[in-house]
Formats: C-alpha cells, structure tokens, sequence
C-alpha cells in the first residue's frame, strides 16, 4: 500500500491515545514468559511485539520473526535457558544481515549452545535450550543495548545471576535503565554501579505483579515534528504518559524545545504546543546516544523549517531495519536536502525549498515511513510501502488523517 498526502494543515487542537511502549512491551512479555505470574497493561498493538508475544507462546520448532530485531535478539536469550527446547530461530532476508555475533558470544560464555545455520555472526541460529553454568561475562559498553538488555532480563534465572561488565563508553543507558526498571518493579535485585551491572538470582517467594505500560514516546517523535511545522499555538494532547518515563525517547521534551515547542505534562498525558519561531540562522545540535531512534525525525523537522541539522551518535543506525543514514541521505536529497553522513553523524544544511510530489522509498523501515510524513504540511507526499508503520504503529495513517493530513 502506497500513501498520497495532499499539502495538508493540522486542525489547531487535536487529542490522540497512543499504543503501549514496544521497548517496554517486549521486555515485560519475556518477563511474563519467565515469571507467568506477572500480568501486563497497556501491551503494544506493533507487530513487533504481536510477534514476540505469539514466538513465546510457540511450541514449533522453527520460529520465523520477520523483521523484528528486538524480538530476534530477546528470543536468542530467552531459548538459550528453556532446557529441552531445540529451536530455529530465523527472520526476514534483512535480519539475516544483521549481526547478532556479540550476543551469541556472550551466551556462549555463559554455557549456551548455540549454532549458526548460514552465515557466521548472522541469523538463523538454532539454540538448544539448557542450564547455562556460568555467571560472568564481558561486553564492549558501545554496543547495541538489546545485547544487554537481552542478558538482563534472563539474568535472574541464571543459577547464580549474573555479572555484565561493560568496557569502555556505555551507549544507550536509557533503554538498560528501562531494563532493570522493569526488574525492579518485580522485586528482582539488580545494580549499576560504573561499568558492572549484577542482577541476583530470583527469590522463590516471586509474588504476582502487574507491570503498566507506558504509552510510546518513539511514536510521540512524530507528531513533536508535526507540531514544529504547523502554526503557532497549534497543540496535540497524546496519552498515556508520565513526567517520569523508563524510554529514553521521552528527551524528545528536550529536543524539540530547540524547534519551539512546549510540553505540558497534565495527568497521564502531554500537549505539545508550538510556543515559538525558530530564527532560520538556527542550528540544531544534539548527540543522540542514547537516542538514535528519533534522528530520522528530527532531521526531516529541521529540513522543513530550513535550519542546518548536525547530529551524532548514531553509529547504531547501520544496523536497524535498513541503514538508516544511507536512506535518511537518499530520500533527504530527492527533496532537494543537501547531507553529509559518516558511521556515526548527519549534517544537513540548511534548504530554501522543498521539492514536491516525490516519491519516499521506505525501505521496509517504519521509521522512515513516519518520520518523512510531517512533510507533508510543506509539500505533497508519496509514501511508498506504507503499511510497513504496523511494524511499531499500527493506526499510524488513521491518527494523521485525525489531526488533519489528506491522504489518500
């Protein structure tokens, strides 16, 4: 499905709920699948996570995850410890290219069995599930945090727990402190002090519990890019979030002051309200370590309004759905962007006119999808493969056409 957005104007007031947190949703699924009396509200609808919640449930021996990294890393963990199991785990032709050798070494450390069935470092993998004996292992700390997250959340049912020493600059501390937020809130006992986190084996006296999702601040990111390109004082309230957020995606209250926005937080919800124009000469600067999902958005906001964009960070990137700075680079400058990327940055200099009627290659990535549809209020849009947002954001086009897109 392909999605035509005519020049479109949002309505100047505008209220929407948005799904559970995926990041969140995903952690307390496995940790539902370890600990079954744990109970979850708010579960995201993404297909991520319907995914990660049907692969935990599976009794086949052979479980296909599509394009879902998250659930491809979580789920390499979780049947390295489900002794007896025997099970190939594979994805779509993209995850195949992307590399889940740090992980799997780690395991490995551990005492997992765990076998490569066409490339060396690359899924499938078929894991035979069993006790893993031992209780210490090293990570590079600039590696993708779903590596350690994955770790963390089977940790307590190691034997002896488990100690990660982290080495060097650890990246990503928002969604590692997510992590062992959750393992708090099930009374499992864990520390992060320096570059070591300890996670203890769990108590036999686990009591029920209840985890509550917090709405998703990833998918907050795109109306904050709305709301940057839209008139003065037009708002959009979005629930259900907290003042104090586990998602590291929740800084986006931060970021986009630099593009005059306020956010009011009111009660299990937010309104984000343009308060301000942004001189043109203004430059957007921000490293995105522990952020890198947002920096498609952000850069198309500051491609929309015109202003030089330079972030950092964003080493990650490469290895998502598609390599997001080489698509970022290629649709930006069908639109007339001029963009520098290395491994790690994206400088964007600033555009006095926006190209119309192109066509938005997606890459089967629903970030790219969503982040380029704000545009949409500058010029008219061709979203190619559209329906790939069911991937984190289901109701996605529904919710646009809500605060005033034309779309067909």
């Amino acid at each position: 499905m392909d999605v035509h957005i005519h020049r479109s104007t949002t309505h100047r007031k505008s209220s929407l709920t948005i799904t559970g947190s995926k990041s969140e949703s995903n952690r307390a699924l496995l940790l539902q699948a370890l600990y079954p009396q744990v109970s979850i509200e708010n579960v995201s609808n993404s297909d991520d996570s319907v995914l990660m919640k049907k692969a935990l449930v599976a009794k086949d021996d052979h479980i296909d995850i599509h394009h879902a990294g998250t659930a491809m890393r979580f789920l390499t963990a979780y049947f390295s410890i489900q002794e007896g199991r025997d099970v190939i785990l594979t994805g779509s032709s993209r995850m195949k290219e992307r590399p889940i050798k740090i992980l799997v070494d780690a395991l490995r450390d551990l005492g997992a069995d765990i076998a490569y069935l066409e490339n060396e470092g690359f899924p499938p993998l078929r894991i035979k599930g069993k006790k893993l004996v031992n209780s210490r292992v090293t990570l590079k700390a600039n590696v993708s945090s779903q590596y350690i997250s994955a770790l963390l959340l089977i940790a307590s049912r190691l034997g002896d727990g488990l100690e990660l020493t982290l080495d060097g600059m650890i990246t990503s501390v928002p969604y590692i402190k997510m992590t062992l937020s959750l393992l708090d809130q099930l009374g499992i006992e864990n520390s992060f002090e320096g570059g070591t986190i300890v996670v203890k084996p769990f108590s036999p006296k686990f009591e029920s519990k209840t985890i509550v999702v917090e709405s998703d601040w990833s998918s907050a990111s795109y109306y904050y890019s709305i709301i940057a390109l839209s008139d003065l004082d037009t708002e959009i309230t979005l629930s259900t979030y907290k003042n104090e957020s586990l998602q590291g995606d929740s800084v986006l209250a931060e970021v986009y002051q630099a593009f005059g926005i306020e956010t009011i937080f009111r009660s299990n919800a937010i309104t984000l309200r343009k308060a301000a124009i942004i001189d043109e000469t203004s430059s957007i600067r921000f490293d995105l370590s522990n952020a890198p999902d947002i920096a498609q958005t952000i850069a198309v906001t500051a491609f929309g309004l015109g202003l030089e964009c330079y972030l950092t960070g964003l080493h990650t990137l490469k290895i998502k759905e598609t390599d997001r700075l080489v698509a970022l680079k290629t649709e930006l400058e069908k639109l007339g962007a001029e963009v520098s990327i290395t491994e790690a940055t994206l400088h964007l200099k600033p555009a006095e006119t926006i190209n119309g009627n192109i066509s938005i290659a997606t890459y089967n990535d629903h970030r790219m999808a969503m982040a380029f549809a704000p545009l949409g209020l500058k010029t008219t849009l061709h979203i190619q493969n559209a329906d790939v947002v069911s991937k984190s954001y289901p109701q996605f086009w529904k919710d646009l056409s809500a605060v005033g897109f034309r779309l067909k």
